[in-house]
């Protein structure tokens, strides 16, 4: 009863426009009240959930992202790429796709990625006699890659959430966001030789080559110093996004000498207004999370779904499905948090490993980025492309096929999220 409260409160705040973090704390703290249970829960629960030393990474990773922004570098990777790749058929999609990969090294957000990158793809990508409706739609699935590939803010809520080791799963994520790239950039070279997509119009050379590439060199060793310390067993994310912080103002200041003091306190200032949207939604949902946990939602849930089968790979697919819906209306950091608990435990108990699982479910909420009617990668391409809704939305179809071959990849090969962590961290 408890439960269905709970949730129909939420759904009738959340419709209402209320946001979401809100709407969970709000809901939570009337079904308290109702049930006679203590208000003092609300504080308690809330600021127990953000008492995690993974959770210390998240501030750190979106600080050293704004660094890097702010220092060019962002700049500086997409002009090697663009030497590199640019030239062939559909050149610029590939520069996108590239260019996202090694981004997703520095911010492991996907949002971060668009902001950082978006603007000045779609405006070359368009200058050059692309689509608006192309532009925007690799710049929202190569976006994809940055929640996957390491350092992954939701993988490292995800750990939080279902007690999982942080650096086995961003370990994990490392194949998969390759997988991704790969299947992207086969879709790019596909459309590009139906649609016969342009190809960059940049001057390449040997010389200008050589130039670009030491400039960019020292860019390119911030995601090999991360996934490194992370492999090495070194470091754990917390302490890797503190160096990756120290990395991004040794590069501002030193090497590119584009940081200033001024820009580091904006960069500061953004990194508290995003921490504070993060760690507001994991508190609210911890908090949601409990209500459902005391009435033991997830043993009913686990229960239901060891009912409809025992085989890890079709509970997988199951689940899949869920969370692919749950991604169209929800926002996924909130989505992990509340149904962590309440899948893993029946399928812990059908033998699928937790890191799997954690990779398989960020990379569907990540899928849900590019859905509506909620889907955030929509919107803030819509206001940066500054093109309508519709358009974004028909741009992003054509590369459904590629995530969502990858999400069968990763769901039915467990090898593919477990090699890398199993190998390194036995």
């Amino acid at each position: 009863m408890m439960s269905l409260s709970i949730l129909v409160l939420f759904l009738v705040i959340m419709l209402l426009g209320v946001p979401i973090a809100v709407s969970m704390s709000v809901s939570a703290g009337l079904v308290l009240w109702w049930f006679e249970l203590p208000l003092s829960v609300l504080a308690q629960r809330m600021v127990n959930a953000l008492d995690s030393t993974p959770l210390l990474a998240v501030p750190m990773f979106i600080f050293a992202a704004s660094l890097f922004n702010a220092s060019g570098i962002t700049g500086h990777l997409f002009d090697l790429v663009r030497l590199l790749v640019g030239r062939i058929r559909g050149g610029l999609g590939h520069v996108s796709v590239l260019t996202s990969l090694i981004f997703s090294g520095m911010s492991g957000a996907a949002l971060a990625d668009i902001g950082a990158l978006g603007g000045t793809q779609m405006r070359l990508m368009r200058e050059q006699g692309y689509s608006g409706e192309f532009a925007a739609g690799i710049t929202m699935a190569s976006a994809t890659i940055g929640p996957i590939f390491p350092p992954s803010i939701p993988l490292i809520i995800f750990a939080s959430a279902a007690d999982v080791s942080a650096v086995k799963l961003l370990l994990a994520g490392v194949i998969p966001g390759l997988i991704i790239t790969l299947l992207l950039m086969a879709q790019i070279a596909y459309m590009a030789r139906r649609q016969n997509l342009p190809r960059d119009t940049i001057e390449v050379s040997l010389a200008i080559l050589g130039r670009k590439a030491v400039v960019a060199f020292p860019a390119l060793c911030a995601p090999l110093i991360l996934i490194g310390g992370l492999v090495s067993g070194l470091f754990g994310p917390t302490e890797v996004a503190g160096i990756t912080v120290v990395y991004a103002l040794f590069l501002g200041f030193v090497v590119y000498r584009q940081l200033t003091w001024r820009l580091v306190i904006r960069a500061a200032r953004e990194t508290v207004h995003s921490t504070a949207s993060v760690l507001f939604i994991v508190g609210a949902a911890a908090l949601f999370a409990w209500v459902l946990t005391i009435d033991q939602v997830p043993m009913l849930a686990s229960e239901f779904l060891l009912h409809l089968s025992d085989n890890p790979v079709a509970l997988l697919l199951i689940v899949n499905v869920l969370l692919l819906i749950v991604g169209m209306f929800m926002e996924s950091i909130a989505a992990i948090l509340i149904l962590a608990p309440i899948l893993a435990p029946a399928l812990l108990a059908a033998g699928v490993d937790p890191v799997q699982l954690g990779v398989v479910m960020v990379l569907n909420l990540m899928i849900g980025l590019l859905t509506p009617p909620v889907g955030m990668s929509l919107y803030m391409v819509s206001i940066v492309a500054r093109m309508p809704l519709h358009r974004v939305i028909a741009g992003t179809l054509p590369f459904f096929i590629p995530l969502i071959l990858s999400l069968l990849v990763v769901t039915l090969v467990p090898d593919v999220s477990l090699w890398l962590p199993n190998l390194f961290m036995r």
